[in-house]
């Protein structure tokens, strides 16, 4: 009995060890000099910044699949490595100036030093004339804080102005909403929404840089290039006919015209008690529109399960990017090296782990690589709404989008902390890499609603978006942000976003890629789901999912 006894704890510790060998050779494979290779052909002047519908689509999309092949995955989808993501591409050409009418005055705004504005409306000119504005706050109906902007008032037909973000911005009350901390609520996508339910005619948004997150560059180039958006059954007839954004300034002035103090309303577009009101004024504009109906693609490999091939973990990284655009300093090409040919890097660093473990996980591990995030996140949500495995049985999403290539960090940064258990497994394993974890300290720009798994956790896989960031292990807290808001005020959605080896290294993506592996071998290999955490709007889904 006593020698039985030995051969078996004996037969143990071999197995742990066995295992713990095997996890470790194969997280070593995981290099910069790969992602290096990968970061300087993706984000390369060939792939011309990768919008979808162009050659430098066809480009990434070749790529990855030869990238997939290399590493060994298998095709996802019927033999294939390619899901179709049935799309409309959508080009508005605005009236140079917005008219505005007033009992006592007019104004005219110009289009992209005063506003933008586009339609999803598939038709060819969209014609507003003398459209009622009603100022509606922050145009939220939640009824989970008892709040309803566009209660006692008829939005019908008319044109709705909101403020950006959402009332627990600056408040540090996180009973308040979420205090600082942007919900969806706050989010650009869920006001025009919101104002298509309601029924409004259009809807325009008050930019401001701090509690939108980036700045008024950011919104112009995305509005001014052709749109992306997934096919629709009724052609987007539902939604608003007008739907764009205004600068704070013109907003301002606009307001002013109508003997209205925009700062004093945003003060009182806070309080419970706020009601939408008529601003006296009417607004005209006509858009010229053409639209053609196309097919982009998402990239999908698997390395199927050993024991429970139905479950699924997904890794993702958007490969699409900006395309030829707007020249700055004689540069038109969009690469798209940070964002987000890093985060490709690292997917595929973690692939290759995962195929040179001697022993196959017992989970399915699939590696995503969605296309048009850029537009809206609207491959992943095209997955995610016709998902190539059922949601109960998709475990978890690890994603990640836009990794700053300036070295090793300290801190593995949560974006939407406090959502998953998720976040439990990153607390498990940063010890082990001598890194900490670190809630995002710019909650309020909305991040986990602005990238790729917001798609899964909004029909309720739990979603993890986490890398370094705040805490660069060599120069500290200060560079690391000063290098965070230097590039995202000159690089962020600019030609400039383009590979640079005098500057560049990849050892802190490195370091994220493999704790992101040691966290998706532990799932791959458990039989529990991770959960919501109490407070997430996302909990209420999936617990129905899993019934």
């Amino acid at each position: 009995m006593k020698n039985y006894f030995l051969i078996s704890l004996f037969s143990i510790v071999t197995a742990i060890f066995s295992s713990c060998s095997d996890f470790k050779k194969a997280e070593s494979t995981i290099n910069e000099e790969d992602m290096t290779r990968i970061v300087t052909e993706f984000a390369s002047d060939d792939f011309q910044g990768r919008k979808p519908f162009t050659i430098g689509e066809e480009k990434a999309v070749a790529f990855l699949v030869k990238e997939y092949k290399k590493i060994g995955l298998e095709p996802a989808n019927n033999e294939s490595y390619i899901q179709e993501v049935p799309m409309v591409e959508v080009t508005d050409i605005p009236d140079k100036r917005m008219k505005i009418s007033m009992w006592n005055a007019t104004i005219e705004l110009n289009y992209k030093d005063d506003f933008v504005a586009f339609s999803k409306h598939l038709v060819d000119k969209i014609s507003v004339r003398n459209s009622d504005m009603i100022f509606a706050g922050y145009g939220i109906v939640a009824p989970e804080y008892n709040w309803n902007d566009y209660e006692g008032i008829n939005v019908k037909g008319k044109i709705v102005v909101v403020l950006v973000n959402d009332p627990g911005f600056g408040t540090d009350n996180k009973d308040f909403f979420k205090g600082n901390e942007m919900t969806y609520y706050g989010r650009w996508t869920y006001k025009y929404e919101e104002a298509a339910r309601q029924g409004a005619k259009g809807i325009l948004i008050i930019h401001e840089s701090e509690p939108a997150g980036y700045p008024w560059s950011v919104v112009l180039n995305g509005a001014t290039i052709p749109k992306l958006y997934l096919q629709a059954e009724d052609n987007y007839m539902s939604m608003c006919a007008i739907e764009g954004w205004l600068t704070f300034n013109a907003a301002k002035e606009l307001f002013s015209l109508a003997r209205l103090d925009l700062m004093e309303l945003k003060e009182k577009a806070k309080k419970p008690d706020f009601k939408a009101f008529r601003m006296r004024s009417r607004l005209s504009l006509n858009i010229k529109s053409s639209h053609r109906f196309a097919t982009s693609k998402n990239v999908i490999g698997v390395i199927p399960g050993k024991e429970r091939p139905d479950e699924v973990i997904i890794y993702s990284a958007h490969w699409d990017h900006l395309g030829i655009g707007a020249p700055l300093n004689g540069d038109s090409i969009y690469n798209g090296a940070v964002d987000n040919g890093t985060s490709i890097a690292w997917m595929l660093e973690i692939a290759k782990a995962f195929t040179n473990l001697k022993k196959r996980p017992a989970r399915t591990i699939m590696f995503l690589a969605p296309a048009a995030e850029e537009q809206g996140l609207l491959g992943s949500d095209y997955y995610a709404t016709h998902p190539l495995y059922p949601l109960n049985k998709t475990v978890a999403n690890i994603n990640n989008d836009l990794m700053l290539p300036y070295g090793p960090y300290k801190d593995i940064m949560i974006t939407g902390y406090g959502q998953s258990e998720l976040e439990d497994y990153v607390e498990k394993f940063a010890k082990d890499y001598d890194r900490y974890v670190l809630p995002d300290p710019n909650p309020h720009t909305g991040m986990y609603y602005r990238a790729d798994h917001f798609s899964f956790a909004r029909v309720g896989v739990p979603a993890l978006f986490a890398r370094g960031n705040c805490d660069n292990r060599e120069f500290g807290k200060e560079w690391a942000l000063k290098k965070e808001k230097d590039w995202i005020n000159n690089n962020y959605h600019k030609p400039t976003d383009q590979y640079d080896p005098a500057t560049w290294t990849f050892t802190g993506i490195v370091d994220d890629a493999k704790i992101s592996f040691r966290i998706g071998y532990e799932l791959s290999n458990e039989s529990i789901f991770p959960k919501w955490k109490e407070g997430s709007e996302f909990k209420e889904i999936r617990e129905k999912q899993m019934e």
